[in-house]
C-alpha cells in the first residue's frame, strides 16, 4: 500500500490526549466474520506502552463461531493447544477519531505470533498476501463496497427479547431512490454520514432501497485494504449509532422473504503511475489485462463463493428476479449477472454482485484479487457477455447452499494455489461449524409446519 497520511497522526493524538479531548483508544482487528474484536485502552497507557509494543489477545478469536462458542477443528487454536495469545500490533496508517463515541480514537491491528510471524489465517493478512502477489505484477487494487441495511424502530434489546419477530421497519413500503423515503429516516442517515466523514471516510451518498426500511450509504473507492478496513469500521459504527438513537439496523443478507441486503463490490486495477490498466482499445473499451482478470473471476467464482457468501443465510439471497445473481455470467451494465462491467476510461471497473451484507470484506476482496491473478497468470480468454436475462439462461449456476460452497472451496486447486492449505482448511472448518449448527437447530419454519399439522 502506498504511503498515505492517516486520518489521525500520532503527533496529533498526543496533543489531543494532553488536552483531554481523547481519553480512550480502541485497538481492534477484523475477525473471521468481519467483526471488530479488540480492547479499549486508557489513551495515555496506549501512547506509553501499546503504541510501540502492541498488546495480546486470545487466539480463540479466530477459532469461534458467530456466538463466540469455542469449536473444534482449527489447527491454530484449541483446548489441546491451551488457547494461548497472539499479538495485536497497531497499523498506525489506520489511526482515526471515533466521533460517535466521546473522547475516543481507534486503530486497526495486524496479528502476529510471538515470534513476529504473521497469523496467515487472519482476514487482514489474507488480503495483504493477495495484494502483495498483485504488486509483483506491477498493479494495485482499488475497491468500493456498497452495503445495504434495514432499519427498525425497535432497539436491539427489544429485537432480542422478541426473538427478532414483529419488528417495525422505519419505512412501510418500497422507498428505492425515494427522497421522501430517505427523508423519513434522515436524522439517522445524516448522523451516520457526518460521523463517518469525521472518522476519515469519504461519503458519497445515501439512498432508499426496496425492502421496507432498507437503505444504503456509499463511500468513495480507495486502495483495497483501506476500503476493507473502513467497511469494518463503518459497519460497527453504524450499529453503535443506531443503538444510541434507540433504533436497530441489520446487515444480514436475507432478513425476510423480500429483497436481501447486498454488498456489491467494485474493483479496478492501477499501475505504478496511477493509470487504470483495465481500460484499453479492446471490445467494450477493455484492455487484455481486464479481459484476463475478468475471465479469472468467472473461472474461480464457484470455488470462491465461500469468501463471498460465508453464511447459511447468504445463499437465500440467490433467487431469480431478485437482483441477486444466480448465473456465473458477466455483462455490460447487466444487473442479472454475477459480474457487471461498468464505467469507461479511467472509471472502467467490474462489480461482483454475489456478496451480501454479512460478507467479510477482507476475505471477499482477497478472493477477487486471487481470481483475477489466476486469469492473468493463465491468460484466460473471456467468453462473450450476457446481453439478456441471465436468470433465464443456461449458464453455470452459483452455489445454492453453504454446504456446496464449502465443498467447492475445499477441493479447489485454484484456492489452494492462491491461499495455501492452512487458509483453505481454516475457512473450510468455519463453514463446517456453521452447517452443523444449522443442521442441529429447530427453526420457526419447522414449528409452524409441523407442531399441529403433522
Amino acid at each position: 500500500m502506498a504511503d498515505r497520511t492517516p486520518p489521525l497522526r500520532v503527533e496529533e493524538l498526543r496533543v489531543l490526549v494532553e488536552g483531554g479531548e481523547i481519553d480512550t483508544v480502541v485497538l481492534a482487528f477484523p475477525d473471521m466474520q468481519g467483526r471488530l474484536q479488540g480492547k479499549r485502552f486508557a489513551a495515555r497507557f496506549f501512547l506509553d506502552d501499546v503504541l510501540e509494543h502492541g498488546t495480546e489477545g486470545c487466539n480463540y478469536l479466530l477459532a469461534v463461531d458467530t456466538e463466540m462458542n469455542t469449536v473444534d477443528g482449527y489447527a491454530m487454536s484449541s483446548w489441546d493447544h491451551g488457547y494461548g495469545d497472539f499479538a495485536m500490533r497497531p497499523d498506525l496508517s489506520t489511526l482515526r477519531r471515533v466521533p460517535w463515541n466521546d473522547g475516543t480514537a481507534m486503530v486497526i491491528a495486524d496479528l502476529t505470533w510471538n515470534d513476529g510471524a504473521p497469523v496467515v489465517a487472519a482476514p487482514r493478512q489474507i488480503l495483504r498476501r493477495q495484494l502483495e502477489r498483485l504488486a509483483a505484477h506491477g498493479y494495485s487494487a482499488y475497491a468500493g463496497t456498497e452495503l445495504e441495511f434495514i432499519v427498525f424502530k425497535d432497539t436491539y434489546e427489544q429485537a432480542w427479547d422478541s426473538h427478532y419477530r414483529g419488528l417495525t421497519p422505519v419505512n412501510q413500503y418500497n422507498v428505492d431512490y425515494s427522497v421522501l423515503g430517505t427523508g423519513r429516516v434522515e436524522p439517522l442517515l445524516r448522523r451516520i454520514r457526518k460521523e463517518m466523514a469525521a472518522a476519515g471516510l469519504t461519503v458519497e451518498s445515501a439512498k432508499g432501497e426496496c425492502n421496507p426500511g432498507q437503505h444504503e450509504i456509499t463511500f468513495k473507492y480507495d486502495e483495497a485494504l483501506v476500503t476493507c478496513d473502513q467497511h469494518a469500521i463503518y459497519k460497527n459504527g453504524a450499529k453503535e449509532i443506531a443503538s444510541q438513537e434507540g433504533v436497530s439496523l441489520t446487515f444480514m443478507a436475507k432478513y425476510n422473504e423480500r429483497e436481501g441486503n447486498s454488498c456489491h463490490i467494485h474493483l479496478s486495477l492501477q499501475d505504478e503511475d496511477g493509470t487504470n490498466v483495465m481500460a484499453g482499445d479492446g471490445p467494450g473499451g477493455m484492455s487484455p489485462v481486464m479481459r484476463h482478470f475478468l475471465a479469472g473471476q468467472l473461472a474461480a467464482l464457484r470455488d470462491f463463493s465461500l469468501l463471498y457468501a460465508p453464511t447459511i443465510n447468504a445463499y437465500k439471497r440467490f433467487q431469480p428476479g431478485s437482483f441477486a445473481p444466480t448465473a456465473v455470467a458477466w455483462g455490460y451494465d447487466n444487473r442479472t449477472c454475477s459480474l457487471r462491467v461498468v464505467g469507461h476510461g479511467r472509471s472502467l471497473r467490474f462489480e461482483n454482485r454475489l456478496p451480501g451484507g454479512d460478507v467479510n470484506p477482507h476475505l471477499a476482496v482477497a478472493g477477487l484479487v486471487a481470481a483475477g491473478l489466476y486469469g492473468i497468470e493463465n491468460e484466460l480468454e473471456l467468453p462473450e457477455p450476457c446481453a439478456g436475462n441471465a436468470y433465464a439462461s443456461t449458464y453455470e449456476q452459483v452455489p445454492t447452499t453453504l454446504r456446496e460452497a464449502a465443498e467447492l472451496w475445499e477441493n479447489s486447486p485454484i484456492a489452494r494455489a492462491a491461499f495455501g492449505d492452512e487458509v483453505v482448511a481454516h475457512y473450510r472448518n468455519m463453514a463446517r461449524v456453521e452447517v452443523e449448527a444449522f443442521d442441529a437447530a429447530v427453526t420457526d419454519w419447522e414449528l409452524r409446519r409441523s407442531f399441529e399439522r403433522l
